[in-house]
């Protein structure tokens, strides 16, 4: 493991513990070479399935990506990273535990959207504005009745 301050590779390890329910293990290391402190994650690597997109285009699961959309659409709101990393957690589990080999975009997006409107329905309408493509505000109108009915408008 290379100190990302320095790049060297000799460290030690100065504490370890679990995280996330017990499905990573966090490291704090310390650089024997600069002796500053860093810390390292360790995860099962799971299989997750490819995302077919609406132009029918295959594109690896991309955790990073997922997270960045969805903190954009909780910007400004009362919903922490951390609130975030679980709500991803949660979206991965689903698509283990669905077996599938490929989701759509579409698919993915509704359980976004699901777990968005539990969190926080201002974010779950930034987000289904660029997900589902607003154009006007009658958009937004069915949007907000269609919650009002209990569950979001689907494209």
């Amino acid at each position: 493991m290379k100190c990302p301050f320095c790049g060297d590779e000799s460290n030690r390890v100065v504490d370890t513990r679990l995280a996330r329910d017990g499905a990573e293990i966090r490291r704090r290391r310390e650089c024997l070479e600069c002796g500053r402190r860093f810390t390292t994650r360790e995860r099962v690597e799971e299989f997750l399935p490819k995302i077919i997109k609406r132009d029918e285009r295959r594109e690896e699961y991309d955790r990073v990506k997922l997270t960045t959309g969805i903190e954009r659409a909780c910007q400004k709101r009362p919903v922490s990273i951390v609130d975030i990393d679980r709500l991803v957690d949660r979206l991965e589990r689903r698509l283990q535990e669905s077996g599938d080999k490929e989701v759509t975009s579409r698919y993915l997006g509704e359980r976004v959207m699901d777990e968005l409107i539990a969190l926080d329905s201002m974010a779950a309408v930034r987000f289904a504005s660029v997900y589902q493509g607003f154009q006007s505000s009658e958009d937004y109108d069915e949007f907000f009745a269609a919650l009002a009915r209990g569950g979001p408008r689907r494209p």
